[in-house]
């Protein structure tokens, strides 16, 4: 087809906290999911890791949204200016004269409702795209971990984003069992920022949590190779005097505890729906967990000795779901469980 480099196609993991967009094959796009506005021209002035250097440091003239909460759109109009502005960078870092006719297919919460599902096919139209794929989640991150989803075999795969996690068994290209809980990545950077007011009596913002969980989050106490402890700094709640408090993984792990109890008692509950047959497929393939959260150290040892089922961590966790995207964009016409 002669004008075949007019028709461009996206697969976009629109994630709470990272977006990630796939194009050729290739990552064309990893960027924190936030914006930044200024308040008197309500206009974008900045994006991705530019939006997130600002965020909590910003005056009142300026303002960051992160656009999605809990894996659903939360701000409409913040939501498209961040889509049009990514697929925007990547149209710019592979120059066209023309308007591409853009096809995309967007990765989606399992527990998305009618109305939340409206609100990512409208934000990707009015971001310029001309035909709209929607998949689940867990099913996008089945297809990026390399499990054939359409064999009449169970699998099960769990995803912990940064707002939810998505539990699901899949078996012959539909999910059979599901559960979507808002217990993921940003509840443990809450739970961290808890912890150190309340046992270190210090005040830490959302980025500096972020970096304690990446650097020592932990969900086991005894670790085979211990992270070297992390020093906070920040100002005494009581006295505003700035101090430091050295937090360990053993520390983190007990603060993440009662959150990652939470997404135990899921796994069991979509367990405990599992027909036999899907289930024995299960126990003999184990479960695979994908998402930004499987990177917590020991989650695949505790997870196991909970459930008395191997996982699995996905080779690239994080993005998962965006290379699961990417495979059902190749072939919309295929997958049956893409929805349009």
């Amino acid at each position: 087809m002669a004008f075949s480099f007019l028709n461009q196609e996206l697969a976009i993991d629109l994630g709470t906290a990272n977006t990630v967009i796939f194009l050729n094959d290739q990552i064309a796009l990893d960027e924190p999911s936030i914006v930044a506005i200024d308040n008197n021209t309500e206009k974008c002035i900045a994006l991705g890791s530019r939006a997130k250097l600002m965020h909590e440091r910003v005056n009142p003239g300026v303002r960051t949204i992160r656009p999605l909460r809990d894996g659903v759109i939360a701000d409409f109009n913040a939501a498209e200016m961040m889509i049009r502005g990514f697929i925007k960078q990547v149209n710019n870092k592979h120059r066209s004269i023309f308007t591409p006719n853009l096809k995309v297919v967007v990765g989606i919460p399992s527990g998305s409702t009618e109305v939340e599902i409206r609100a990512v096919r409208d934000s990707s139209e009015h971001a310029g795209a001309r035909e709209v794929f929607l998949i689940y989640e867990p099913m996008a991150a089945a297809l990026g971990i390399g499990l054939d989803v359409e064999a009449p075999k169970g699998n099960m795969v769990v995803d912990i984003g940064g707002g939810t996690t998505e539990i699901a068994v899949i078996s012959l290209g539909g999910i059979v069992i599901q559960d979507s809980i808002r217990t993921a990545g940003d509840v443990f950077t809450s739970d961290i920022q808890y912890y150190l007011r309340q046992q270190h009596n210090i005040k830490v913002g959302e980025i500096t949590a972020e970096k304690i969980k990446v650097n020592v989050g932990a969900v086991i106490p005894n670790l085979e190779e211990e992270p070297e402890p992390m020093i906070v700094r920040g100002p005494n709640l009581m006295t505003a005097h700035p101090v430091d408090a050295t937090v360990t993984y053993q520390e983190i792990a007990h603060c993440l505890d009662k959150s990652v109890a939470k997404i135990e008692t899921s796994i069991l509950h979509v367990l405990e729906q599992t027909p036999p047959e899907l289930y024995s497929d299960i126990v003999e393939n184990g479960i695979f967990l994908s998402g930004g959260g499987a990177l917590l150290k020991g989650i695949a040892q505790r997870f196991s000795e909970k459930v008395n089922i191997p996982f699995h961590l996905a080779e690239d966790p994080l993005r998962a779901v965006a290379r699961g995207t990417c495979i059902a964009l190749k072939d919309t016409e295929h997958f049956s469980f893409l929805m349009r």
